[in-house]
């Protein structure tokens, strides 16, 4: 029962890690208490107590999910990732199954099983990874040197290491399993030498600390930015049931910038930048769109991206990033590579018709585009912007972010619709995630939603300028434009596969261990059913050891 309370209390004090709450040292605690609790259960017990840590911490953070739809998809939802953590348990539980803390092997399982949660089923959801809830601690500024795989790493050893100090604390005071250990080997626990506690402590400190050595460079060549927030007439799923209010609303919010720039009293923008949606009327079908965005283009004298709909290929749609330029009208365009499954299209629809007749409310699938997006465009001081494109949840992937950067893009601009999430903590999230974004890739990220939160992000994470929900807004001003690129950019992937592959190892020496002998020490007892995560069995120094118990020392 202890381990149930503290696995589920880790997950609740998960949850103050992210927006809107942004209480970023509560990451690393929450999953103290996770590896405290799971340590010596085993995989069975493990799993099962990982699955109630996920859902205390999955159900009201993404609660945000249900909000129009029901409370079915939430809890689905929520279910779904729960189980990864749930794995987690089981691996960490069963690597653990000697007793002692091991602060690697929870590492190594967190970063895996956290990989996984990010790639299926479907293409994963990685929203909420850990490293998108630490924008402003000294963790997040690692996202720098191995991208947000490496910062949830970094993170979940600390976890460990707290741990570790605090099993090792509790058997030096004589309590548990310990004490009786100890005294059976004719040893008191008070010779435990402090080092033992207090290493483990100075390591969580130095790792805690070791971001501000990592450097964020803001230089660069400055250029004007806008980003139009133009509003919806309504939140919730009818928030385009007036399509043409909608794309009025960013015209008008436009113009009225453009305004202020004849006035003299705000800078010309060298890229506009309008929020998925804005345009959901067919802006190269329907002539009256086209007609309002290429008016809007010849009164700016500046190119304009467009976040829209196309009703293409025939029987489908395409969730796009469209660019407008004056004189030439549209000229390149972009295609959302991860449309959301069960919201922009219907995976294996004729199975899942057996459990819902409601999957056939998305009567037209989008189709995914093929390729990184990257428009380039000239300023009026002949400097090249070449702005990658994310549209909406594929901020959240690391793959996706990481292509466009890889493609030559000196700044990031992500379009997001927000409207449907009404006033929940989802806007901030993302704009979060934008922000980790920014510091990973040493980029400026233009964040522009329809009805907010939207932000200019330099490439130190730090948000400027953030709009209220449900707003008409403008934001603007000068992003440098940088080329160099960090080292979470060249190692991509690999901190993930080093990962995956350690521990595949570690669980392939524990399989090859098979079962631990009996200790020479322990009572002839029947083992506690429910044995308390606070006994550590470490035994003093000075006593004697079996070989088991020094094959426990493993990290």
């Amino acid at each position: 029962m202890l381990r149930l309370l503290l696995s589920m209390l880790g997950g609740g004090l998960l949850c103050f890690a992210f927006p809107t709450f942004d209480v970023w040292v509560t990451a690393p605690l929450a999953l103290a208490l996770w590896a405290w609790s799971w340590t010596g259960a085993g995989a069975r017990r493990g799993f099962l107590l990982g699955l109630s840590g996920g859902l205390v911490f999955f159900v009201p953070t993404l609660s945000w999910s249900g909000i129009y739809v029901g409370s079915l998809p939430w809890i689905a939802l929520a279910t779904l990732e729960a189980l990864f953590v749930a794995l987690a348990g089981m691996l960490y539980g069963w690597l653990s199954r000697r007793g002692r803390v091991r602060p690697l092997a929870f590492a190594l399982v967190w970063v895996v099983t956290e990989g996984l949660r990010g790639r299926a089923p479907y293409g994963g959801f990685p929203w909420v990874k850990l490293a998108f809830s630490q924008a402003d601690s000294p963790f997040g500024r690692l996202v720098a040197l191995g991208g947000a795989p490496f910062v949830g790493f970094v993170i979940a050893l600390s976890a460990g290491l707290l741990s570790l100090a605090a099993q090792r604390l509790l058997a030096r005071s004589g309590r548990g399993r310990g004490r009786v250990e100890t005294e059976a080997s004719g040893t008191t626990p008070s010779r435990m030498p402090s080092r033992q506690v207090w290493l483990p402590a100075l390591a969580v400190l130095v790792l805690g600390l070791a971001g501000f050595a990592v450097p964020l460079p803001t230089d660069g060549p400055a250029v004007q930015f806008l980003g139009v927030q133009g509003n919806v007439a309504r939140p919730g799923l009818e928030f385009n049931a007036e399509r043409r209010a909608v794309l009025d609303n960013h015209v008008a919010a436009t113009l009225k910038a453009q305004q202020d720039v004849a006035a003299g009293r705000a800078p010309a923008p060298d890229l506009v930048v309008w929020p998925e949606n804005a345009s959901d009327i067919d802006p190269l079908r329907n002539a009256d769109a086209k007609a309002e965005i290429l008016r809007t283009v010849d009164t700016l004298q500046r190119p304009l991206i467009v976040g829209g709909l196309l009703e293409e290929p025939v029987g489908f749609l395409s969730n796009v990033a469209l660019l407008f330029e004056p004189g030439k009208g549209n000229t390149d365009r972009y295609v959302k590579r991860h449309p959301v499954p069960f919201a922009e299209y219907i995976p294996n629809r004729s199975f899942w018709r057996n459990f819902s007749r409601e999957v056939d409310l998305v009567r037209n699938d989008f189709v995914p585009g093929p390729a990184p997006g990257v428009f380039t465009v000239t300023t009026a001081g002949g400097r090249q912007i070449r702005a990658g494109l994310a549209i909406c949840f594929e901020v959240a992937y690391d793959d996706i972010m990481r292509d466009a950067v890889q493609a030559g893009a000196n700044v990031l601009v992500v379009q997001t619709n927000n409207a449907t999430f009404g006033y929940t903590a989802e806007s901030p999230q993302q704009l979060a995630i934008s922000r980790v974004r920014a510091m990973e890739f040493g980029r400026s990220v233009v964040h522009v939603s329809t009805v907010g939160q939207s932000a200019l992000i330099t490439p130190d994470g730090t948000a400027h300028q953030v709009t209220s929900l449900f707003t008409q807004a403008v934001v603007r001003g000068a992003l440098p434009l940088r080329d160099a690129t960090t080292l979470a950019t060249r190692l991509g992937e690999a901190p993930e596969w080093v990962a995956a592959a350690a521990l595949l190892t570690m669980l392939a020496l524990g399989l090859r261990g098979g079962r631990p002998a009996k200790s020479p020490t322990e009572p002839a007892t029947a083992p506690d059913p429910n044995p308390d995560p606070t006994r550590d069995p470490t035994p003093d120094p000075t006593s004697k050891r079996t070989k088991d118990e020094d094959d426990d020392d493993a990290p």
